[in-house]
């Protein structure tokens, strides 16, 4: 599988690993207070981490050319397009558990920190089979378009996040208490290390990201398999996907057609990546940067033009807030036992997410 192949030295992955630990560092202790982050706070964090993910490709730029610096901002859009999916499922998520607001940051955080190292391992070993075993690009093609025609067919699912296996098996190997204490996600009872409600929650977004994971790599694969790209790409998206959650939760219900727009992504992404393989070859990179821009754009502005009438307050997204001492039982959310998905949105994976 031909691509781009360009020697990166070990000092410069050191650097980029160290820069990734840095901003992490800087967001935590910026939100160690555990306030409720609001939005206009949320859109400086955000306005922050894209600078910063699109800055990298000018680096990018200056140093290996224009070739390399468009087929990582395509990588990088496209990741980012699929990352808004996940900030629909958070919403569910914390909307099921009732998770008080100023506790949702932490999550996340946490959530991000393991949905780096997954990603890193899925960039790895999909690489290298990729590069090794030329029928991989079908195989991961053949996914990908699947995937998107499932997100685009998919009706509306009732979500139910307690049921999650990854979440069941958690509750059986681990001693878990029903209710949330404060910001902890383990207590000490009776001498007993005893988790809490808030670190089942954890567990669900983690289980949820793992999934998308397999999604958004593959899609970024298809790309390229250059490691260095698809590595970046993907964690200086997933960076600002704390930020981009606050900034759009009261906006879900607008982005009514954006679930098209992600399905047609993907069903590009499966073709792109079996064309790789045939005489066909790889697509141009512009020709793959205009694509996602163009289907991107479509498809929120799709939405905003057909929402415009619509309020964008007091979505399903917005829970109410909860206290510190937190008495929601697990899988007992004020208003209901399941939470319907908001119109606007189809999971890709519905028997899957939470």
């Amino acid at each position: 599988m031909n691509d781009l192949s360009f020697t990166v030295p070990l000092w410069m992955w050191a650097a980029v690993t160290l820069g990734i630990c840095v901003m992490l560092a800087v967001d935590l202790i910026a939100h160690r207070d555990n306030h409720v982050i609001g939005f206009k706070e949320a859109a400086i964090w955000s306005s922050i981490w894209i600078a910063i993910g699109l800055g990298f490709g000018l680096i990018l730029l200056a140093w290996q050319g224009g070739d390399v610096s468009s087929t990582y901002y395509a990588g990088y859009l496209i990741e980012k397009a699929l990352s808004i999916d996940n900030v629909f499922v958070f919403a569910l998520v914390f909307s099921f558990f009732a998770v008080p607001d100023a506790y949702q940051h932490k999550v996340l955080f946490w959530g991000v920190l393991g949905a780096l190292a997954a990603r890193l391992v899925f960039i790895f070993v999909g690489a290298e089979l990729l590069q090794v075993f030329f029928w991989t690009a079908y195989l991961f093609g053949a996914f990908l378009i699947w995937t998107g025609w499932k997100m685009a067919v998919s009706k509306d699912e009732e979500v139910h996040p307690d049921r999650n296996p990854i979440v069941r098996l958690v509750k059986k190997l681990v001693p878990t208490d029903p209710k949330f204490h404060g910001d902890r996600f383990f207590i000490r009872v009776s001498g007993k290390r005893i988790a809490t409600l808030l670190f089942v929650v954890l567990v669900a977004v983690e289980a949820t990201d793992l999934i998308f994971a397999i999604d958004s790599v593959a899609a970024v694969l298809a790309i390229t398999t250059n490691t260095f790209l698809v590595w970046t790409a993907n964690a200086f998206a997933v960076l600002g996907l704390r930020s981009l959650y606050f900034c759009l939760a009261g906006l879900l219900r607008r982005f009514q057609y954006l679930h098209y727009g992600l399905a047609v992504l993907l069903v590009f992404a499966g073709i792109k990546l079996i064309l790789s393989e045939t005489p066909v070859g790889k697509l141009p990179i512009p020709l793959t940067l205009g694509v996602i821009v163009a289907t991107i754009t479509f498809s929120i502005g799709w939405s905003l033009v057909a929402t415009r009438n619509q309020p964008t307050g007091g979505s399903d997204a917005q829970q109410p807030a909860g206290t510190d001492g937190g008495e929601t039982s697990a899988g007992q959310p004020p208003a209901e036992p399941t939470r319907r998905q908001p119109a606007a949105h189809r999971s890709p994976h519905p028997k899957d997410a939470p």
